[in-house]
């Protein structure tokens, strides 16, 4: 087979070798075509070096091309990826930081919540521009298969807007069931099967089955409480599984960030998240992350490069969904997954127009979803508060209304549970301003923004946050993987 991916934002390093070496573990797949694309021109050169180290490694005909020019790399492509962040860390530690001035504590902030709103804002025009391309010069109904939060905003954007065949991709529901297949005693995550639908991020089990037999709530509950880590790392999770009778796919510290109820007072943050990772819960823990890894990369390239030379494994292709969908539709090996896409009844009880994340089937014809799932009543609550953000939140992104924005804001769960109407206002004021270069459509908007701060009465505060830890230099991250090593 020969066809062309391209991939925009390929400047992702990690993600994209894992996603090139995925689709590489296809037999099918050695003689297609890489085009990657990005802003970054260093991060291009970066990553076709070693995607060029592994194609030669491997011994394949397999052609890899980078270029800053956008369309250049998606003219003729039947499949493009997106793995972008518009705006980088440096927009992004102004999500978390400036919310924190008005009480608001993220752990992830790139999906819900204030930072996560404002995310959606810089990406959904970038997103529709993409789409544009797509359409004028990819080839004829070329797939859109977007891995950039937030999710189900792009997605709905790309959708609705960008009138290109998309489908959002995640791997929240894959970690969530091997957590309940590793509690639950299974000797591999292949003997649980389970229905899990939602949205993004808010996605939830609501079948289990081990080995055929159904798996209920109290049996999961006591494994959880049981497990010596988890129970620990997901007080949160297991809390929510306690009172909804169901399991969430999403972690512990981005789950408190979709719900009003753990995050909202910092003497309860505490009681509710775990510090032995980022992901539990830690104030503002996936931006010291994502910056450390970033350092990381830059520092240890070299030894990234040389890792570059072994040869492909099949056997460690990755649980990411998108090779698998390519596999399904080039060869029609049928793919079982869970996709993000409009609903248009899927689930019952969910609005038509949402974008929800829910099982489906892929074969030569398409992506073809389970359809008639019904959520228990308070999912499907929690679920529609966010979808009522998420939509708010696309209309203001295509319009430049900054007073949709900010009802958007207002009306998420956690930022509601927080702030006032007018630290709202002032927030999401102050939001625009600092990140005016990323948000050329609420570029008519900054004057007048600008003007209320200046003349602004409601009040912040300096605060770090509930549990903030700082971010760690290469130095002390190359101790501590020192001693694990040594210690294990």
């Amino acid at each position: 087979m020969s066809f062309k991916i391209a991939i925009i934002g390929a400047g992702s390093v990690g993600f994209t070798k894992k996603l090139f070496t995925d689709i590489l573990c296809v037999p099918e797949f050695k003689d297609i075509e890489f085009a990657l694309t990005d802003v970054s021109e260093h991060n291009l050169g970066m990553i076709k070096a070693i995607l060029d180290r592994i194609v030669e490694a491997n011994k394949l005909p397999t052609k890899v091309t980078a270029t800053t020019n956008r369309r250049e790399a998606l003219e003729g492509a039947r499949y493009i990826i997106s793995c972008v962040r518009v705006g980088g860390l440096e927009a992004y530690a102004d999500d978390i930081r400036i919310p924190l001035k008005y009480g608001i504590d993220q752990c992830v902030g790139d999906t819900i919540c204030a930072g996560g709103i404002l995310y959606g804002q810089r990406n959904i025009p970038v997103i529709l521009d993409f789409c544009k391309d797509i359409r004028e010069v990819a080839a004829t109904g070329a797939k859109f298969l977007n891995y950039a939060n937030p999710m189900a905003m792009n997605t709905w954007a790309a959708i609705e807007y960008g009138k290109v065949d998309t489908v959002g991709l995640c791997h929240g529901v894959q970690h969530g069931a091997e957590q309940i297949a590793e509690v639950l005693g299974a000797k591999s995550p292949s003997e649980l099967d389970y229905v899990c639908s939602g949205i993004n991020h808010q996605t939830w089990f609501i079948e289990l089955r081990l080995n055929g037999r159904t798996i209920g709530k109290d049996e999961l509950v006591a494994a959880f409480e049981a497990h010596p880590v988890y129970s620990k790392q997901e007080k949160l999770r297991i809390d929510v599984l306690k009172r909804f009778g169901v399991y969430s796919t999403e972690s512990n510290g981005h789950l408190s960030e979709y719900l009003p109820w753990y995050r909202k007072r910092p003497e309860e943050i505490t009681r509710w998240i775990d510090m032995s990772d980022w992901i539990h819960g830690e104030t503002g823990g996936y931006l010291r992350y994502s910056t450390e890894t970033r350092n990381w990369f830059e520092t240890e390239y070299p030894q990234f490069l040389e890792a570059a030379s072994k040869p492909i494994d099949p056997a460690k292709r990755s649980n990411e969904h998108a090779s698998h969908i390519l596999e399904a539709l080039e060869t029609n090996r049928v793919y079982r997954g869970h996709f993000n896409v409009k609903n248009n009844g899927v689930i019952t009880n969910l609005p038509q127009d949402a974008i929800i994340e829910s099982p489906g089937f892929v074969d030569r014809f398409g992506i073809n979803m389970a359809a008639g799932i019904t959520l228990p009543e308070a999912c499907a609550a929690t679920c529609m508060a966010s979808i009522n953000v998420q939509r708010m939140s696309v209309h203001a992104a295509i319009a430049g209304d900054i007073d949709l924005l900010k009802l958007a804001v207002l009306h998420d769960p956690l930022v509601g549970a927080v702030s006032t109407p007018e630290e709202v206002w002032q927030m999401v004021d102050e939001m625009v301003v600092a990140q005016a270069q990323w948000l050329p459509q609420y570029a008519h908007a900054v004057p007048a923004a600008k003007e209320r701060l200046s003349n602004s009465k409601v009040k912040t505060r300096d605060w770090a946050g509930a549990a903030r830890r700082s971010v760690r230099s290469i130095e002390e991250l190359r101790a501590e993987k020192a001693a694990l090593k040594q210690a294990g």
